[in-house]
């Protein structure tokens, strides 16, 4: 199995996520990326941005060329102007009978969208006429939303080799440390910051995510020193957090997602579902912080569904079991 594996410099959560994947599946040396990346091969970021990097690739990659002919499977990995620009380069060296996928990981809801947000919508038709991609995946896959038959979901997931090492003491009551990036966020805080511990561990408004106190692996640990952790949409409905805070061990409080994950998680089995105006936000936290052997139940449960269905390896499988219903 040979892969190309075309992407962006710039940061992308679902590219790096699904690189890693991709390395830990089949190797490091079927898994060509291209260009050639320094953040998946160099440990110059700290995480979240550090999701594609593999250990001792350095040399082992640097100096890689591509046969074309040889690849048997073409990954578009972005959906941004670089990666296509990259991929417009070579799309007449990939053969007809070499499938072409499309990794949309952007916040859009619909298919190339993102390209318009950064003033480039020309680079997807421009793809698209030379030639359709076999198959794509899509981030933020509305549910009741209208794709073609080829488009499937793939929400985020976990890379397990950035899991720190996490203490057993819940220092926090509840928190939700997020920027303001969606009005339901600005509504939870107002209602939370003069609750439970909120405005001692630094729960409140007009947050700005250049100042955070908790950055890379300390934020995790700080998040599982967490009882109770809020997950709301931000610039998509699919965000890190949904995902880190099963892979620590905490006890999440969500909004719905309103895009289809499969293999969700359960509410009152995995997660806990607040109504979508919030008028059982504060009465479900006062709940579970209240009820630790429910709570603490329901945290250890979600966080074997996330080692079951949604690390960075499992979402490779997936798309690997699509691409093969697709006969591809």
């Amino acid at each position: 199995m040979k892969i190309l594996y075309i992407n962006t410099p710039s940061f992308d959560y679902v590219q790096d996520l699904t690189y890693s994947g991709l390395v830990k599946e089949f190797g490091l040396s079927n898994v060509i990326d291209y260009k050639w990346n320094k953040k998946f091969h160099i440990p110059y970021k700290k995480y979240p941005k550090n999701n594609g990097y593999m250990k001792h690739s350095f040399f082992q990659t640097l100096f890689r060329s591509v046969d074309f002919k040889a690849v048997d499977y073409v990954f578009v990995g972005a959906c941004k102007v670089e990666a296509f620009e990259t991929y417009l380069e070579v799309v007449d060296k990939i053969p007809a009978s070499t499938p072409v996928v499309f990794i949309d990981g952007g916040d859009g809801n619909k298919v190339g969208v993102d390209l318009t947000t950064y003033g480039r919508p020309e680079l997807y038709e421009q793809a698209i006429q030379k030639r359709p991609f076999d198959i794509i995946f899509k981030r933020e896959y509305l549910i009741g939303g209208e794709y073609a038959a080829n488009v499937f979901p793939l929400p985020m997931s976990f890379n397990l080799d950035r899991l720190p090492d996490i203490g057993p003491l819940k220092k926090y009551d509840f928190s939700f440390w997020a920027v303001e990036s969606d009005p339901v966020r600005s509504k939870a805080l107002e209602m939370l910051e003069n609750v439970f511990d909120c405005r001692e561990n630094g729960t409140y408004k007009n947050q700005k995510m250049s100042k955070y106190k908790r950055k890379g692996e300390f934020y995790l640990q700080e998040l599982a020193a967490c009882k109770v952790v809020l997950n709301l949409r931000g610039g998509g409905w699919d965000t890190m957090r949904y995902w880190e805070v099963p892979a620590v061990g905490s006890f999440m409080l969500s909004q719905k997602p309103g895009i289809v994950i499969p293999d969700n998680f359960e509410n009152e089995k995995e997660i806990v579902f607040a109504q979508d105006d919030l008028s059982d936000l504060l009465e479900l936290g006062e709940y579970y912080l209240k009820h630790e052997e429910k709570r603490e139940s329901i945290a250890k449960q979600g966080h074997q569904k996330l080692l079951a269905c949604h690390t960075d390896t499992k979402r490779v499988a997936y798309i690997f079991k699509k691409i093969k219903e697709m006969g591809k």
